[in-house]
């Protein structure tokens, strides 16, 4: 049974988000902020390489590469 004292018009009250809800919500944002800053980074990343780092060059090694060359 409603009680008197509710009210019948009008906005309701949103409800509280459960535990649950909290908890995905959360996890929700730091996934979002993880992949946001992967994107910025990876963006950064891109304007600021420059040209000759798209095109790597093998290195050149030989069997005596790992003794000073003097």
């Amino acid at each position: 049974m409603r009680s008197s004292f509710a009210s019948r018009v009008g906005l309701r009250l949103a409800k509280t988000p459960s535990h649950r809800e909290q908890v995905a919500r959360r996890r929700l944002t730091v996934i979002g902020a993880v992949l946001a800053l992967a994107l910025v980074s990876g963006l950064i990343g891109a304007l600021t390489a420059s040209g000759d780092a798209a095109v790597p060059t093998a290195p050149q090694t030989g069997p005596f590469s790992y003794f000073p060359s003097e």
